[in-house]
């Protein structure tokens, strides 16, 4: 099966990238997780976020310092959407990282819809 590209939405690649929301070990097993998406595999520690948006998925990290979660679309044949990545500091999902993920989607699937 051919690699699908990732398509980084907002600001979730910025937000990887940066030292305070992501640690170089966080970064590393979510760049890992997100090469199995992209060869059509489920990440090794996942569950469905179809709250947000129906075929959302969050890719979930936890380390000893942090949890961590990246949240992605899959189920488009052109790419895999990453929608949003951050740093966990409760149990629950916080509303405004769902928030976040949500208007992304959106906003996929409206781009897509013009095409």
């Amino acid at each position: 099966m051919a690699e699908k590209p990732i398509n980084w939405r907002g600001s979730s690649l910025r937000d990887i990238k940066d030292d305070e929301i992501f640690t170089p070990a966080a970064r590393k097993e979510a760049g890992h997780q997100l090469s199995i998406v992209q060869v059509g595999l489920d990440p090794d520690d996942w569950k469905p976020f179809d709250i947000v948006g129906i075929g959302t998925k969050e890719i979930r990290i936890n380390l000893d310092d942090g949890w961590f979660r990246v949240m992605y679309v899959a189920k488009f044949p052109e790419a895999v959407y990453v929608l949003h990545c951050f740093r966990k500091k409760t149990a629950a999902t916080s509303k405004k990282d769902k928030d976040i993920t949500a208007v992304r989607y959106k906003a996929v699937v409206q781009e897509r819809s013009k095409k």
